[in-house]
């Protein structure tokens, strides 16, 4: 703007002087959190600080990065202080109130649209998601697959609010259907129709690994996204007791595990009579994904815990 005050530095000089910041407290991907945090504060694309290095800074300018920057520097999540990350080339809203969705869950997605698109002969798959958070999962969903009819439940009213916000900006909000419901409460309200697929991204760090998780996560994301209040399989041992109530008879279910996990999950499924149980690596390398049929049942107080 006309007669803002200009500081000394150029885009180039503030880069290099808070990647080198970054670096120096042991942040991973310091040039990556400065292009992200600087292009937010400047309103533009990445490749825009590239193609304006030399561009001269306002002090506004330069006060506003330092001011996100300052924020990083005590471990807030990048995608925290810009409000937005990205999943499966979907642009989403997140804040405190949700996890923020990882690259390897987009392995657990690709599983479940692989499955669907066997379904040929179907007209419309209803999937059942078990936690909704930002609705990542729901949405690539919805994207991915055209005739998916998909509710999404979660037990945390403040994060449907987020979800909903995303769902809407991606124009999935006819065939996205939110619920507020605890799995661990009673889920009769679920049994009007049977579902062809569940799929959940639950909860799954133990509460003694919580002090040792990363601060970005321990101080910031919500935990009850993160950890259960057990041992980890929690959530597990639920979704493999309903399963059967929820589902079509040999409906599919994919799960999201933790590093080290697929091997109990596996088991989990297996002694309840899960069949064609199998685990997915991620891309690195880490078994990420089990899924498995179940057969139906007829309905019964278990669904009511």
């Amino acid at each position: 703007m006309p007669g803002e005050q200009l500081s000394p530095w150029k885009v180039r000089e503030l880069m290099t002087s808070a990647i080198d910041q970054l670096q120096k407290k042991g942040f991973d991907e310091a040039r990556l959190n400065v292009e992200l945090l600087l292009s937010h504060s400047l309103s533009c694309k990445r490749i825009h600080l590239y193609t304006g290095f030399d561009k001269p800074l306002t002090k506004r300018e330069v006060d506003e990065f330092r001011m996100l920057l300052d924020r990083r520097l005590k471990h807030e999540p990048v995608q925290y202080i810009i409000g937005s990350t990205n999943f499966m080339g979907l642009e989403l809203k997140v804040d405190s109130r949700v996890l923020i969705p990882r690259p390897e869950t987009e392995t657990l997605v690709e599983q479940v649209v692989f499955g669907c698109h066997e379904l040929d002969d179907a007209s419309k798959i209803n999937i059942i998601e078990i936690g909704t958070g930002s609705g990542n999962i729901a949405i690539a969903l919805a994207k991915y697959i055209k005739k998916s009819s998909i509710t999404t439940i979660d037990n945390s009213g403040a994060a449907l609010e987020v979800a909903k916000i995303n769902i809407t900006a991606h124009g999935v909000a006819s065939r996205v259907t939110l619920r507020e419901i605890d799995v661990f409460e009673p889920v009769d309200q679920l049994l009007l129709r049977r579902f062809d697929v569940l799929v959940s991204n639950p909860p799954y760090v133990p509460p003694d690994e919580w002090e040792g998780l990363r601060p970005e996560v321990r101080d910031y994301e919500p935990r009850n996204a993160t950890a259960d209040s057990k041992d980890g399989f929690e959530f597990y041992r639920r979704l493999v007791e309903l399963a059967p109530y929820l589902l079509v008879d040999e409906g599919a279910v994919y799960v999201e595990v933790g590093f080290g996990q697929a091997p109990e999950v596996r088991r989990l499924m297996e002694a309840g009579h899960f069949s064609g149980v199998s685990v997915t690596q991620d891309l690195q390398g880490t078994n990420r994904v089990v899924k498995g049929r179940c057969r139906a049942k007829s309905r019964n107080p278990v669904v009511s815990n």
